[in-house]
Order: C-alpha cells, then structure tokens, then sequence
C-alpha cells in the first residue's frame, strides 16, 4: 500500500497540531517537541508537520510512502526513467524514522520524496552532528537547485558551489 505525505513547515507546532487534529478527527500518530505526524488510512495519507527547521511556513514537500521496499524500487524506477532524481539515501535518519528514500524535484520546483520506513529514530536526524547542520540548513536532505535561483532540498553541483540553503 502506498499513502500520500504531506510536510508542512509550521510556526507554531500546538497551535497547528489542534487544527490538524480537530480537521482529521485524531490525535497524532507520532509527537515530540518539534513535530507531529498523522497516518491516516482514510483518505491514505502521511501528514507531517515541524517547527523549527525553516524559517519559512508552508508546505515543505510532498511525496509518496511505500508499504514495501519492493514498491519503492518501482518508484524509484519511474522516477530514474523520468530523470527526475535529485538524490537517492539508503537507511537515512530524518523526521524520526529510518528510510530508504528518493527525492526529486517536479517541472515546477516542487520537492518530492518518496520513500519506504525502515523503523523508528529517536532523533530527528542521525545524530548530533547532522542535526546541527540540518538545523543550519533548515531542511530534510541537503539541498538542492529547483530552479537557477530556487535551491531546495536534495544535492545540486550549483547549489553545493553558491552555498545555497533550503526553502521552506
């Protein structure tokens, strides 16, 4: 089964998560002190949001949970014959889970990141290191250029030589 996710960017994490559980009629799957997440199976969807990993509010990226690894691979594939993949992460600590997973951009610059849980974290990325340098980039996965003047993220040559950061 496969379930569509969403990553909003918040400014206020309590405030957002009342509404978000008030519109989808549960409490959150998954709670800490700077992100919540819904799996909701009807409609089929992860919702995320976090505070504190961008100075800007708004949807983060959009993406597609694979049930199996299987299904990720397909994915995977679809996205290679497209020649859309930014950047391809194996067994990767983000958002409090462990992940195989792919990001890519859409014609549009929309972030997109598909990918298949391995487990549960207990951080928000691998270690002390990582959230520090996610913390001064203010994104999931280092960026990458959507446009000539939009980075975002994933990894981009132009990006890595500007020194370009994360949108939201």
């Amino acid at each position: 089964m496969k379930r569509f996710h969403v990553h909003v960017h918040v400014a206020d994490l309590e405030h957002n998560i009342g509404f978000y559980s008030q519109l989808f009629g549960t409490e959150p799957t998954v709670r800490k002190a700077d992100y919540a997440k819904w799996l909701l199976d009807d409609p089929q969807l992860n919702f995320a949001i976090s505070s504190g990993k961008s100075e800007h509010t708004g949807i983060a990226h959009l993406g597609l949970q694979a049930g199996e690894a299987a299904e990720l691979a397909e994915i995977g594939e679809r996205l290679q014959a497209a020649d859309a993949i930014a950047l391809a992460e194996t067994a990767t600590t983000c958002c409090y889970a462990r992940s195989d997973k792919y990001w890519a951009v859409d014609p549009q610059g929309v972030r997109w990141e598909s990918f298949h849980t391995l487990g549960d974290a207990t951080t928000y990325h691998a270690d002390a290191a990582a959230e520090a340098q996610a913390a001064s980039e203010a994104c999931c996965g280092p960026a990458i250029e959507t446009t000539d003047s939009a980075p975002c993220c994933g990894t981009s040559a132009k990006a890595a030589e500007t020194g370009a950061r994360c949108c939201g």
